[in-house]
């Protein structure tokens, strides 16, 4: 299990990111501010650090700079700020990356996964007959033509080309990519299917050659190759 180490002086801020990242399976360390995290590192691990800019006492960029003198530790800054320069003094004090609050939590997970598959050095890309997945910055294309698709989706269609073949109930899509087990939901699965699928052949991608649907199970990515 990943140990996220969240850093904000605001106890909701801190309780919502947990909320949110606990059933993704992270074990999530709540510290209220910058000194209390450093202190925690110099006793205890951790995986990535969650790092908020406004705060007292020592702010976000200060103990980005701290931290990174001795931890090398991916480190993403969570801030209400979004100007262009603030983002630049952040990643040059060390930060891997940066997401302005209010933020969208499929795509802080999607960040956070990215990074930390950074860090382990693992691809970060996917390429199935033309069909091009960058799990670094979530962009899809088809033969250059760029696809938009949402983080759910995204993760639904490398989940898909990462295990060919393999069948995927929909339960498990809900617990693997939705973070919870929920069979009256099904039709959560099914509807971000039907518009990937769409998607997919509004490019001309033979998406229904692969992507097949295995009825009373759920779904699975066939490779006509293997």
């Amino acid at each position: 299990m990943k140990k996220i180490l969240l850093v904000d002086d605001e106890t909701r801020m801190l309780d919502l990111l947990s909320l949110y990242l606990t059933p993704k399976g992270y074990k999530c360390i709540k510290m209220s501010s910058a000194l209390k995290a450093i202190c925690y590192l110099e006793k205890e691990k951790a995986d990535i650090i969650l790092l908020d800019v406004m705060m007292p006492d020592l702010d976000g960029w200060e103990a980005c700079k701290e931290i990174r003198k001795n931890w090398d530790i991916p480190i993403i800054m969570l801030t209400a700020r979004s100007e262009k320069n603030d983002i630049v003094k952040g990643l040059k004090m060390g930060a891997d990356d940066y997401i302005s609050k209010p933020f969208d939590e499929e795509e802080l997970t999607a960040r956070i996964d990215a990074v930390l598959r950074r860090q382990t050095g693992h691809p970060t890309f996917i390429d199935f007959n033309g069909l091009s997945l960058n799990e670094d910055s979530f962009d899809v294309s088809y033969k250059n033509q760029h696809i938009p698709v949402t983080p759910k989706e995204f993760s639904l269609l490398a989940l898909l080309l990462r295990n060919h073949n393999k069948v995927f109930t929909r339960e498990h899509l809900l617990r693997t990519i939705w973070g919870y087990a929920a069979p009256t939901e099904d039709r959560t699965i099914d509807s971000h299917v039907r518009n990937l699928r769409d998607k997919l052949r509004k490019t001309g991608f033979p998406v229904d050659d692969y992507l097949t649907t295995v009825w009373g199970l759920g779904y699975k990515w066939m490779d006509k190759d293997s």
